[in-house]
């Protein structure tokens, strides 16, 4: 659709009409916006998105085509609006611009809503971000304060009792605290592991042997803690070996998921064939055989499933995971026809795929192709194709007019003031502004009650 200029003996006149025709249809897109919001809201709560993306944001803008930044605050806004009543009815009336609710749901909870819609209503989009910036900092402010005193109040106080016991008493940062509390649960495991194997060794049956009171735990755990900090316990191990995670898995199990056989952790542990399977696909493997008693006699030396050359093309070639929508710049290689069953370790074999989506083509159901073209074709579980570029929905001859339509069914009546907002030109003082209405600015002015005191001039 084109607009067609044309000189004119009244240029104000055309101008204003064309000035109004603007700033309805502008009112008519805000308000599709916010039943756009309203689906995107909706099809959220039903899970509708996640079914092998990561994240609802991915997923919009592999579905329509959207900068994922922009359908991030999409999903963001979305989303704040279903507590927020008040702003969404504004939005789906046209009565604030998507621009203006963008800015007001980054401060707003359902206390706040209806000052809020005041300041959208009253204020253009560039007082409202102002307004917001510094409502924000406020609370930044008001947040760093607190944590520094926080901070400033963190405390330990270790003393001898008057029967020799030792006293501990104190305050810490809650990350502090979050790793003490950790520290403590996994030497109390360590310590329950070895009063159980104590007890099972000793043939201890009778049940004099009670399990002590959290508070004595925790004294055993601290315990614990002090002295292996002191004689330095815990070894982490080779630095290549310290994060791995052993599997042990039968060759068959591998070649079949379906086949009797075992699939587990270290620690005994059992996890699924599959799982096994991914594991395996982009790993260092160890063949060991056993005899008929299950002990081994025999244990081959380490080799990587993908060999280092290989890796470097494969990244150089997929630059990061290859499902659709995905983007992660880093991943593992995918054998698309596993090793164990045959499937050579060649670039033609192999995909890069991040964490979460290897995870879901080996356990999730969704299945990988290499077509004859070199092409990837990705599948749900339910056989559906996943497009790289979904197909865009068809678009009407007229949108405007099917947009007015739709609005007009929807009982809207829009026009070239809805949208404009209250302001008259006057100067705005942010300062002012959010002294009167910020909540912590308000505590104290209705405590003073009917004072007739000037806050600020």
């Amino acid at each position: 659709m084109s607009i067609d200029i044309v000189a004119t003996s009244e240029p104000v006149a055309k101008m204003d009409q064309l000035g109004n025709e603007i700033a309805e249809l502008s009112a008519h897109l805000e308000a599709a916006t916010a039943h756009l919001l309203a689906l995107i809201r909706e099809f959220d709560a039903r899970g509708g998105w996640n079914h092998g993306f990561r994240s609802y944001a991915h997923w919009l803008a592999w579905r329509v085509g959207m900068d994922l930044g922009a359908a991030r605050q999409r999903v963001r806004v979305a989303r704040a609006l279903g507590s927020l009543p008040l702003l969404a009815d504004a939005l789906a009336h046209g009565e604030l611009s998507y621009a203006k609710v963008r800015a007001l749901t980054r401060i707003a909870t359902p206390e706040i809503e209806e000052r809020l819609l005041a300041i959208g209503k009253a204020g253009t989009a560039c007082h409202v971000e102002r307004i917001v910036r510094g409502w924000r900092r406020v609370d930044a402010a008001a947040e760093a304060r607190e944590t520094t005193q926080r901070h400033k109040s963190r405390a330990l106080h270790v003393y001898q009792d008057q029967d020799g016991m030792v006293v501990v008493r104190g305050r810490l940062t809650p990350e502090a605290g979050a790793a003490l509390m950790q520290a403590l649960a996994a030497a109390r495991e360590t310590l329950y592991q070895q009063a159980r194997a104590e007890s099972a060794a000793a043939l201890l049956g009778d049940a004099s042997a009670e399990t002590p009171p959290m508070a004595q735990q925790q004294a055993d755990a601290l315990a614990l803690l002090a002295e292996t900090a002191l004689h330095h316990g815990l070894d982490p191990g080779a630095p290549g070996e310290r994060y791995q995670v052993a599997v042990h898995v039968d060759a068959a199990v591998l070649l079949d998921p379906e086949a009797a056989g075992q699939s587990v952790l270290e620690g005994g542990t059992h996890v699924s064939a599959e799982t096994s399977r991914r594991l395996a696909c982009d790993a260092s493997r160890v063949v060991m055989r056993h005899d008929a008693d299950g002990h081994i006699v025999e244990v081959g030396a380490r080799t990587r499933t993908i060999p280092p050359a290989i890796r470097r093309a494969l990244h150089h070639r997929d630059r990061g995971c290859r499902f659709p929508g995905c983007g992660v710049m880093f991943g593992q290689g995918h054998h698309i026809r596993h090793w164990a069953n045959g499937g050579p370790t060649t670039l033609s074999n192999l995909t890069m795929l991040c964490r979460r989506h290897h995870r879901a083509v080996h356990e999730e159901g969704y299945q990988v192709e290499r077509q004859s073209n070199g092409e990837l074709r990705f599948r749900t579980p339910y056989g559906r194709l996943l497009p790289d570029v979904p197909i865009p929905s068809a678009v009407p001859d007229d949108p405007v007019k099917a947009l007015r339509a739709r609005n007009e069914a929807a009982g809207l009546n829009l026009d070239a003031q809805t949208t404009r907002p209250g302001w008259r030109w006057e100067r705005l003082d942010v300062g002012w502004a959010i002294d009167v209405l910020h909540p912590r600015a308000l505590r104290p002015m209705e405590d003073a009650g009917d004072d007739d005191t000037e806050v600020r001039e």
